[in-house]
This record gives C-alpha cells, structure tokens and sequence, in this order.
C-alpha cells in the first residue's frame, strides 16, 4: 500500500551530504555536462547555506585516487571540513556517521559521484536506519546510462525519494515572503524571481 503521508521537508529537519565531487570522478562523468553539474552543486550548496542547513562534505582517497573536491565547491562553503575517507560508502567511516548525527537531522540530502554509488550507498544506508533519504539527482552523476538507472531503480526499492535539488531547496524556503528568499532564488540562479518580485513592489506602490 501506498504511504499517502507527506512531511515537507524544512529549515528545522534537513540537513545536506555531499560526498565525493571531486575533480577525477567528475572527468568520467556521462549524464550531464562539467559545467552543469558543478552549476547545479554549487547551487544546491549555496542554496542550503542560505537556509543555514547543516552540511556535511566528504571525500574519498583523495591524495591517491581520485583528486580533490572541485573548486567551485571548496569556495561556495568556505571553513567546512571536508572528510577524506577510503570506505566506499560513506556512512561506513565512523567520522561521517557522526558528523551526519550531529546535525539532528532526520531528513538527508544526497548528492554524490557516482550517483549510484555514492549518493546511492549512504541514502541506503539511512533509510535502513530509520531516517528520511533523499537524492538530488541532478547534483549527482554518474558514469553511463545503465548506471543512472540501475541506480535510481535502486534507490526507489529501498525508499529513497528522488528530486531535483531546486525543487527540495524550495521546499524548505516554504514562504517567499522569507527574508532568505532572495539569497536562495540567487543561489538557485533563477534571476527571474527576484525581477518579478521587484515589477510586483514597483505596481504595489
């Protein structure tokens, strides 16, 4: 049977993973362009400083394997600790896991390379723990087209929920009367709503 409840995501239960944008798994990326998918993580990042989310960030074999977390990323959340690791899952370093329970958060918000794995494994993993999981397909990537849907058929039988990560951001703004809004629409890079908004208060007057 279907589970018809819904419970939004939001400000006070969210928290953001980030695991494994690095620059040598993002060379081997297929489902979607370099430059879209860096736009699409900075933007989620961004988005979710914003609504002062808590945000975990980690890496694996970094000085060995598979380079450091790109750029844009390092910039856009500047003084976060990013986590280097050798586990495949994520959730399997002991550091992560308690980086991941100390935000409080029940709902989490993947995103990784490869989404099938990295994403995928430790959303498994929460859900099997008794917390909300979530993916933001296009702030992950992956390696071909087999892999993207083996891995989101993956996700779906074990109860992770799959979005975009504009659509969660949104979400948990919840009213655009926030006075957030305008950074999270910034960071969201949808210039547009900030020039409506500024049309409806110049009619308003």
């Amino acid at each position: 049977m279907t589970n018809r409840t819904y419970e939004p995501l939001t400000a006070d239960n969210a928290a953001v993973i980030l695991v494994d944008h690095q620059v040598g798994l993002m060379t081997g990326v297929r489902d979607y362009s370099t430059g879209e998918l860096k736009h699409n993580v900075v933007a989620l990042a961004k988005a979710a400083k914003a609504l002062n989310l808590p945000i975990v960030i980690t890496t694996t074999a970094r000085n060995s394997m598979w380079g450091p977390t790109f750029p844009e990323l390092v910039e856009a959340l500047p003084g976060i600790e990013i986590i280097d690791r050798s586990s495949v899952n994520a959730y399997d370093d002991e550091r992560v896991a308690k980086a991941i329970a100390a935000t409080g958060r029940k709902k989490l918000i993947f995103a990784g390379i490869s989404l099938e794995v990295c994403a995928a494994f430790p959303a498994m993993t929460a859900v099997a723990r008794g917390l909300d999981a979530y993916v933001a397909v296009d702030a992950s990537g992956t390696f071909s087209e087999t892999k993207r849907q083996a891995g989101l058929l993956r996700m779906q039988q074990a109860g992770v929920i799959l979005s975009d990560y504009a659509t969660m951001m949104v979400e948990i703004l919840k009213d655009n009367g926030r006075p957030e809004a305008g950074a999270v629409y910034a960071a969201l890079d949808m210039p547009w709503a900030t020039l409506v908004g500024q049309i409806a208060s110049a009619y308003s007057k």
